[in-house]
């Protein structure tokens, strides 16, 4: 046994001196050396056009000030996972209904690429009833009664265009500016930039709804490249909102701050020894569990709203709703939470069933998120939130204007396949425009005719009213300044009250 005991220690000794040779450091930073030769050589850094965010690892959720006055404080982002036809909901097309049942002319078949659309499709007119709502005028249909009473709160963008026909990619581009995997989400980008003004909460907090998580997963609410602080954290409007929130059978509240207490002085002496700035981030992130235990139960708990509040939003507390999470989001953005990021799956109205058809799925999806929706925004504007929080509506792409005939075969039931040319989105409060609409599509809904815009300037019109030039905002990483929107985006100044 002392044998062993001998070896471990010589091979801790051994270990611990490899860190200090000559040898260990040239290997460990031959890569980093290179790249800031490279830096030099190409202009990156700070001095390039991109402005860096000031980021104390100590304090990385303490509240910033952005670059200029804002218009919006926070944001509440509904994402309907899936993609929602915009011909049943907000795009009322009645020329394609005259079409509805004829042959896909060839020319919107031409060089075009379809998720499951093969020969030659039918003409697919709307399924649902439109009337106009409001002194904006605003069309909408049937599936939306509650929508047709706040159409003047509404701005509507009728022209937004991706160039991703699948959900993973076109849910990380509209989330992350990037189709490809390994970016932070704006989220994280707005977390990074203005902290929070709750040290008890989550700067970024997650709700899902719908039975399932969205096909890209939960790298869309993930901090990429930036401190892992930043990434959304999931909440759950039935159980305990968070995992893991209550103390193992034994253990009191006393006892696991001790060995917070202890995991941290570990941490903080590690981070003496590598300087790595991470390290103090997962202090903060500890630290930050043991505040949220207290915090967050309370925060999450919906039961004591009076009931007439339950009737707006139509919640049932104690089960699993999208209505829940619109009225937890706006619980916490009140509480000073930042980024509340709401996704709802099951909007996928390819026809294959009766519950994924653009009838009775569509019907059924609205009938689950209209009132909520509608009740969010008027009760962030009857406590005089919604001056100061950005609510955004909309899926990852569109549908299209002809029925899905998945690989050539007819569905049984009416479908419409995925669309990048034209989808309808919406933004209320937050200094946009009310009852307002941009943009317009074809006759038929199939392209952007005018007011075309995409998701990096979407990006880029959220990032202005919080505050911050999407082009200066930045985070220096592999040797240039990286932003949400990559090297695209403009923001949407029509639409800006």
């Amino acid at each position: 046994m002392s044998k062993h005991n001998d070896r471990i220690l010589m091979e801790a000794v051994h270990k611990k001196l490899q860190q200090h040779t000559r040898r260990q450091f040239l290997r460990e930073s031959m890569l980093g050396l290179g790249a800031i030769g490279f830096a030099g050589l190409y202009g990156c850094g700070s001095s390039s056009g991109g402005q860096a965010n000031v980021f104390d690892p100590t304090h990385p959720l303490e509240a910033k000030a952005p670059q200029f006055a804002p218009k919006a404080r926070s944001v509440i982002y509904l994402h309907m996972a899936g993609a929602p036809s915009q011909l049943e909901t907000f795009d009322f097309k009645p020329d394609l209904q005259k079409l509805d049942g004829q042959d896909c002319p060839p020319s919107l078949l031409e060089g075009k690429k379809f998720a499951f659309i093969r020969g030659v499709p039918k003409m697919l007119g709307p399924q649902v009833h439109f009337a106009q709502y409001g002194e904006s005028r605003a069309w909408i249909s049937d599936h939306l009664p509650f929508h047709q009473k706040i159409a003047d709160d509404l701005c509507f963008l009728k022209a937004v265009t991706t160039d991703q026909f699948n959900h993973a990619p076109a849910q990380l581009l509209m989330h992350t500016g990037s189709a490809r995997l390994g970016r932070p989400s704006m989220g994280s980008w707005v977390t990074y930039g203005l902290g929070t003004e709750n040290e008890n909460l989550p700067a970024f907090v997650v709700l899902v709804s719908g039975g399932s998580n969205p096909d890209a997963g939960k790298s869309i609410w993930g901090s990429g490249f930036l401190p892992s602080v930043y990434q959304g954290v999931q909440c759950r409007s039935k159980g305990d909102p968070v995992l893991f929130l209550e103390n193992p059978e034994g253990i009191d509240r006393d006892i696991r701050k001790m060995s917070i207490e202890a995991i941290n002085e570990v941490n903080a002496q590690e981070y003496k020894e590598f300087n790595d700035p991470e390290i103090l981030s997962r202090i903060f992130q500890y630290e930050m569990a043991f505040k949220m235990q207290v915090s967050v139960p309370e925060a999450m708990d919906i039961s004591d709203e009076p009931e007439y509040i339950h009737q707006m939003y139509g919640t049932e507390p104690g089960k699993e709703s999208f209505a829940n999470n619109a009225l937890l989001a706006r619980k916490l953005v009140e509480k000073g939470v930042r980024f509340v990021q709401l996704f709802d799956w099951g909007w996928d109205a390819h026809g294959t069933s009766q519950n994924t058809s653009v009838v009775e799925g569509m019907e059924i999806k609205c009938g689950q998120t209209d009132r909520a929706v509608a009740a969010l925004i008027a009760d962030l504007k009857q406590r005089g939130l919604l001056d100061e929080t950005l609510v955004v509506w909309g899926g990852e792409f569109g549908r299209t204007p002809m029925a899905e005939n998945r690989d050539g075969v007819e569905n049984k039931f009416k479908g419409r396949d995925h669309h990048v040319e034209a989808f309808t989105m919406y933004m209320a409060g937050g200094g946009i425009k009310r009852g307002f609409s941009y943009g317009e599509t074809d006759e038929i809904g199939y392209a952007a005719v005018s007011g075309k815009v995409n998701p990096h300037d979407i990006q880029a019109t959220i990032l202005n009213q919080l505050g911050f030039d999407h082009e200066q905002f930045t985070f220096p990483f592999q040797g240039r300044p990286f932003r949400l929107t990559d090297v695209e985006g403009k923001v949407i100044n029509e639409i800006i009250a």
